[in-house]
């Protein structure tokens, strides 16, 4: 084989070419490739806390959520006792207003009873005078009249009532 001056010139390029992209090409690239490598791992690892993280959130929001519900579960458990409560005291006073109105009736109709009694009594009475003067055929004055009249009414409301 002979070695030649091309094959010299040729392997002194390579190696100067070798030896250049030793000292300028290479150390810029394994720097890259060695930074890009660290971000990558450096977002990896912030990815898995950020999924950790989003764990605990949605722990602590179940939590919370169901610390929520309960207390809304209290909330309407007293809302429904206080509305039983205003049901109840409803009841309650709609019939002290019932016995109430049914007292101020019975009333009302015992005075009007005895009214009508009164009156009728008076009727009564007056009809008989008129009878009795129309068979006596003459007029009582006016003082009698109104003694026999009040005797009548005390001694018919005796016996009626």
């Amino acid at each position: 084989m002979n070695i030649n001056a091309t094959i010299l010139g040729q392997a002194i390029a390579f190696i100067l070419f070798v030896w250049f992209c030793m000292h300028y090409v290479w150390p810029p690239l394994i720097s890259a490739i060695e930074t890009r490598q660290k971000e990558i791992t450096e977002n990896l690892a912030f990815a898995e806390r950020t999924k950790k993280d989003i764990k605990k959130a949605e722990l602590t929001a179940n939590h919370y959520l169901q610390e929520a519900k309960k207390d809304a579960k209290s909330i309407i458990e007293m809302a429904n006792k206080h509305y039983l409560e205003i049901i109840e005291e409803a009841k309650i006073s709609a019939e002290k207003e019932r016995r109430k109105i049914l007292t101020q009736a019975k009333i009302q109709i015992d005075n009007e009873r005895k009214q009508a009694r009164e009156d009728l009594c008076k009727q009564i009475a007056m009809l008989t005078i008129s009878g009795a003067e129309k068979i006596i055929s003459r007029s009582i004055d006016k003082n009698d009249h109104n003694d026999i009249i009040n005797t009548l009414v005390s001694s018919l409301s005796k016996g009626i009532v």
